[in-house]
């Protein structure tokens, strides 16, 4: 009964639109469109009868049919956005024939992690397709493939692999959806070992614009695949991700926490760790820095004693050691993470920027970046982070071995900075705002004067303002408007879906 329920529930936020128009094209007119449209549900017949009944009966279709008058009696849409939720990717092919066919607004929802307006919302009117119910997860009998639905959420997907003693390249914290994280290129911590998420898939199983579902992969629809590992919404709705496990269960890692004055040294550290010790692919180093405090995770993906690859980090007493040095598994390490993030309704925001390893140049924007976020955190109330995030060259060499992305990732060890904003007041929104803004821009002042900004922006980091898939080069975006064309011929990805990191706004 899907389609039809959702045909009723949509029917219901267009109804006074299309009551404005009058009924200009005849019956015969009328039913060369519409049973064409209800064949393409496929539905049972009964319920195909009942539904071309229905619409049958609404004369006020005709207009909408006709397209006369239909656009300008927008204004009438005051009714309720309409959610749905499909269980299956039937339901999400129904769905987009039917949006399409109506030629409604809509967004998709994975887990809803990104603050950017519209990404995965729509105000009314729309439609809402929500895949929360789509969260299976499925392993294949030799344990190489996990099968992932795009709904669920990354820390139930890890505690479904640990009793398998496999892990996957996806999301770092727990709540977040499993498709957005993916199809933005996807950063996990083993990625330095093993690359980004996008590059372990081997294959994606996707609904296009007119409702095919089909499958993109290395062997059939080979273009499509390269696009959806980090090209964004542009493409179709993925209804399941098959993952390459990797095999990494048992990890050695410990977080501390270091104090403000302390941050020179924190960053001396790392920048030597990124240009000696990550030659180790096996370690990785989070680093968080707030203005009360820096937190530093390190991290390797094997039972270990003291890695020698963080050697430059040991001598730095801690002011706390939140979790001590240990050998534990993903799992439990995911579970911490989870702790320590809020649950309580805040605005948010996020911003990234990218660098060469330059130690002045990370210690010269954290300058500009803290004066600033204490000031705003006094006139506002507002908590922000500094957060670098290592990207070894092993991990771009990764996504070239493994078939290539399209996000043109230049082979060098770098830095993807990013931020964390939390803020209460919608009236502070362009005053905090205003922070993550600046910074980014000094990023690449200072970065292009000592010859060490990169012109690239991870799409999971980017702001609603930024521009990621602009940075990925012009032959890749050209690549990208291709696949586009090719496999959303009615283009509704780009007109109709309500908002995002879109190829229509290059």
């Amino acid at each position: 009964m899907f389609g039809l329920r959702f045909l009723c529930c949509f029917l219901s936020i267009v109804g006074p639109a299309l009551a404005a128009s009058p009924p200009t094209t005849n019956r015969a007119f009328v039913q060369s469109k519409l049973q064409p449209f209800v064949n393409s549900l496929a539905l049972p017949p009964p319920q195909a009868q009942l539904l071309s009944s229905k619409l049958d009966q609404d004369s006020n279709l005709a207009a909408f049919l006709s397209g006369k008058d239909y656009q300008s009696s927008q204004g009438c849409w005051r009714s309720p956005t309409c959610v749905v939720f499909p269980s299956s990717a039937q339901d999400v092919s129904r769905a987009l024939k039917i949006t399409g066919f109506f030629k409604s607004r809509f967004a998709v929802r994975s887990g809803g992690h990104s603050p950017n307006p519209g990404f995965s919302s729509i105000d009314n009117p729309g439609i809402l397709v929500d895949l929360q119910k789509l969260n299976q997860i499925e392993v294949s009998q030799d344990r190489k493939v996990a099968s992932l639905g795009p709904g669920g959420r990354w820390g139930d997907v890890l505690a479904a692999l640990d009793p398998y003693d496999v892990s996957v390249i996806g999301g770092r914290i727990p709540q977040v959806g499993v498709a957005g994280v993916i199809i933005g290129g996807g950063l996990f911590h083993f990625s330095g070992e093993y690359g980004l998420a996008g590059d372990n898939v081997k294959n994606f199983e996707v609904v296009l614009s007119d409702g095919t579902v089909t499958d993109a992969n290395a062997d059939r629809n080979a273009d499509l695949f390269w696009a959806l590992k980090g090209g964004g919404a542009n493409f179709g709705i993925v209804t399941r991700f098959d993952l390459y496990t990797i095999p990494v269960r048992n990890i050695w890692f410990q977080v501390a926490i270091y104090t403000p004055d302390q941050v020179p040294t924190i960053l001396d550290a790392f920048a030597e760790w990124q240009n000696k010790g990550a030659s180790d692919v096996k370690s990785t180093v989070a680093l968080i820095i707030a203005p009360e405090a820096t937190t530093v995770g390190l991290i390797y993906s094997a039972p270990a004693d003291q890695p020698a690859a963080f050697a430059p980090f040991y001598s730095i007493p801690a002011a706390t050691v939140a979790v001590p040095a240990n050998n534990g598994t993903v799992l439990s390490l995911t579970n911490i993470l989870g702790t320590t993030f809020s649950d309580v309704p805040q605005r948010h925001d996020y911003r990234g920027a990218s660098s060469k390893v330059d130690l002045q140049l990370y210690k010269d924007v954290y300058a500009f970046w803290r004066e600033q976020a204490i000031a705003v955190h006094a006139a506002t109330g507002a908590n922000m982070t500094f957060t670098l995030q290592p990207i070894p060259v092993n991990l771009v060499d990764q996504g070239i071995a493994k078939g290539g992305n399209p996000l043109g990732l230049s082979r060098i060890n770098q830095q993807w900075w990013t931020t964390l904003v939390d803020w209460e007041n919608a009236e502070d929104d362009e005053k905090v705002r205003a922070v993550p803004i600046a910074t980014s821009e000094k990023w690449k002042e200072l970065g292009e004067q000592r010859g060490s900004y990169i012109p690239f922006l991870f799409m999971n980091d980017g702001s609603r303002d930024q521009s990621p898939l602009s940075l990925y080069g012009a032959e890749n975006v050209a690549r990208l408007k291709q696949v586009s064309r090719k496999y959303d011929r009615s283009q509704i990805f780009q007109t109709l879906q309500g908002d995002g990191f879109l190829l229509s706004k290059l």
